[in-house]
């Protein structure tokens, strides 16, 4: 329909005057054109100055003593009298009147025909333009009025930000074959996926369910972090399907116009029941579902309206009707408690954080368009990217093939996703930053503190690289541990070695140089969280005992108070808690302190290196972590088990 739309001149000249809305349903390779009242200002002046320039070059304006003078002269071979002007078409031209037909304005004289007979020449009467002054002083002003009048209506109700259009879905619609999204094309989230298969299956074949009685359910919720997937993974069940997608996101329902959320709920709606069998998505549904009487001090009377709008709409259709409700978010404590009840959201997809083979599954989905070098392992960059989310492995892999395209390479190399990660991980590298040598070496003895007692503690992650050179906003360096496993729990000796690894770099400081500086103020925040989780949270106090003094955070509609933050221990308490923290803190300080003490020789040495070469990493780190290891070993001594879970820097 689209080629003969083009070759219709009447449509492609209408399509000049559509608005916004006109350009809804074009395809993306059709050009996007907008009419503007000015267009048609500038083509009637256009068209007045042509006939003004086409009736100067025809007829030229003479005295009326001059029209007769010629007539007299025998120059004039007709004359056509109007009420208003006499015109006279000459025989010939000459210098004098090089025009061909002359006019005057006529007056009262009754001897112009007498002349004219005395003469010879015919002469014949007319009544004069009218039709063209009527066409000036009417039709014109009715027609600018008219395209006016369209062009406002059309930007005031016909295009999504219409004011006369408030109440219509802002909706996006996707057909069967706009979507191109399937399960194939979704990966790392395969319990979730099968959730879904069956809303899949009852699309295509309702009656495998109807004829047993079972009912679909009315809606799905997709939960999880933000970036695994959750749009995604409601577009592959549409695409599967084969049916009309329906996308709109939350905050697009609620508008400053009293009313207008729940019409544009009733309106995607009617829209859905027209296309069914399709699938509604909603994405950011906390922005639309968030509890009522969340807030007891001010409330959104049109947002709770939006919400009781969606509420009866989901009661009221009939499951059989094939039209699947899904939505997304990533804060499922603070939705209402009714859009979670049977028969509205009565399903719940949870898509966590992928795994190690899940990493490796999506790294494999997203490279299939880069064009890779044989030395690439994705099951090494899987293992390098723990905590990374299916949108992280995607701008890592984007960022691979920018930086190899930078270096003109013919293929993406291991190295360029090595920097990739370091780029998402640390920051943007800053080679330029200036730092004088006295700073270059704090930073340098910094790091090997953190790196060696790392490297001491056995059973930790292995240290993968060390790097003094500037990254991001603050970070004058890092020490990096690759886990060689995902870990969902930790050990109370992993945790205080955790705090022995954070503390390596301030305590190195006090060994080498005697003085600390401004640079362990993100490892002791980290520190202190941990050891006052330790007390706090997960009991691990040999004093308070196995207690936990935090209320855990419940859901919004188990709660609708002002909050669960309030203490719920006496100051005693809160006096001793503070006392096991910094008796914790202070422990592992002095274990640190002697641990470094007793290797300062391999202290120095790495940090001679690091100061040398600015970044350390591969075979070379490997090795110097064997010696440190050998000589550990060697005399019986570590203790400790820190599991670092993500790659992000002990120091920044």
């Amino acid at each position: 329909m689209a080629g003969n739309e083009n070759k219709d001149p009447f449509k492609r000249f209408m399509n000049h005057f559509k608005g916004p809305s006109g350009d809804r349903d074009r395809g993306p390779d059709q050009r996007k054109v907008h009419f503007s009242i000015w267009y048609f200002i500038l083509a009637v002046l256009a068209i007045f100055w042509f006939q003004t320039i086409l009736s100067q070059q025809e007829t030229s304006r003479v005295t009326y003593s001059q029209f007769k003078q010629l007539i007299k002269s025998g120059k004039v071979g007709s004359v056509v009298i109007s009420p208003d002007l006499v015109t006279a078409n000459l025989k010939e031209k000459d210098d004098k009147q090089p025009a061909k037909t002359v006019s005057a304005i006529r007056v009262d004289d009754p001897d112009l025909v007498r002349d004219l007979e005395a003469q010879g020449i015919k002469f014949s009467g007319s009544t004069g333009d009218r039709w063209i002054a009527t066409l000036l002083t009417w039709v014109v002003p009715l027609a600018i009025f008219f395209f006016f009048w369209s062009f406002l209506m059309r930007r005031m109700g016909g295009g999504p930000q219409g004011v006369l259009s408030v109440g219509k879905a802002k909706v996006k619609i996707y057909a069967e074959k706009e979507i191109g999204v399937t399960f194939a094309d979704v990966a790392g989230i395969d319990e979730a996926k099968a959730e879904l298969e069956e809303v899949v299956e009852f699309l295509k074949a309702p009656g495998k369910f109807e004829k047993l009685g079972g009912k679909i359910p009315k809606g799905v919720l997709l939960l999880g972090a933000p970036g695994t997937g959750k749009t995604l993974l409601a577009r592959a069940v549409a695409g599967e399907a084969g049916v009309p997608f329906f996308s709109m996101s939350g905050s697009e329902f609620v508008e400053m116009f009293v009313g207008v959320g729940a019409a544009r709920v009733r309106d995607l709606f009617g829209q859905a029941k027209d296309h069914a069998p399709c699938i509604i998505f909603i994405d950011e549904l906390d922005a639309l579902g968030k509890a009522r009487g969340l807030n007891p001090i001010g409330g959104h009377d049109e947002r709770e309206q939006t919400l009781n709008q969606l509420l009866v709409e989901m009661d009221g259709f009939d499951p059989r009707s094939g039209v699947i409700i899904m939505a997304a978010t990533n804060r499922p404590e603070i939705l209402d408690p009714a859009l979670l009840r049977p028969g509205r959201f009565d399903r719940h997809v949870a898509i966590d954080k992928p795994d190690i083979r899940g990493r490796q599954a999506i790294l494999h989905v997203h490279a299939q368009q880069v064009k890779l070098g044989p030395d690439v392992d994705l099951k090494k960059i899987a293992a390098m990217t723990p905590g990374f989310v299916g949108a992280d492995l995607a701008n890592l892999i984007n960022e691979a093939a920018l930086i190899a395209a930078r270096r003109n390479r013919e293929e993406v190399t291991m190295a360029d996703f090595q920097e990739a990660a370091d780029r998402i991980i640390g920051g943007l590298e800053k080679r330029n930053r200036a730092m004088n040598p006295k700073e270059k070496e704090i930073v340098a003895y910094h790091e090997s503190g953190h790196a060696l007692v790392a490297m001491s503690l056995p059973n930790t992650d292995p240290v993968s690289k060390i790097s003094i050179i500037p990254r991001g906003i603050a970070a004058l360096g890092y020490t990096q541990q690759l886990p060689t496993e995902d870990r969902y729990l930790m050990t109370r000796a992993e945790l205080l070695a955790r705090l022995k690894v954070l503390l390596g770099g301030r305590v190195s400081e006090e060994i080498i140089f005697g003085d600390i500086s401004t640079g362990a103020q993100n490892d002791l925040m980290r520190a202190t969280d941990i050891a006052r989780r330790m007390i706090m949270e997960y009991g691990m106090s040999q004093k308070l005992g196995p207690l936990t003094y935090v209320r855990e955070g419940r859901s919004a509609h188990l709660d609708l108070g002002f909050g669960s933050r309030e203490r719920e221990y006496s100051e005693k308490t809160a006096q001793q808690i503070d006392e096991e923290m910094g008796a914790m803190i202070e422990e592992t300080h002095r274990a640190v302190v002697e641990m470094l003490t007793e290797q300062r020789e391999m202290l120095e040495k790495l940090a001679r290196i690091l100061l040398e070469k600015e970044s350390i990493d591969g075979a070379e780190l490997k090795i110097f972590q064997d010696e440190v290891r050998a000589r550990l070993f060697e005399d019986g001594a570590g203790s400790g088990v820190p599991r670092v879970k993500d790659a992000r820097p002990i120091s920044s």
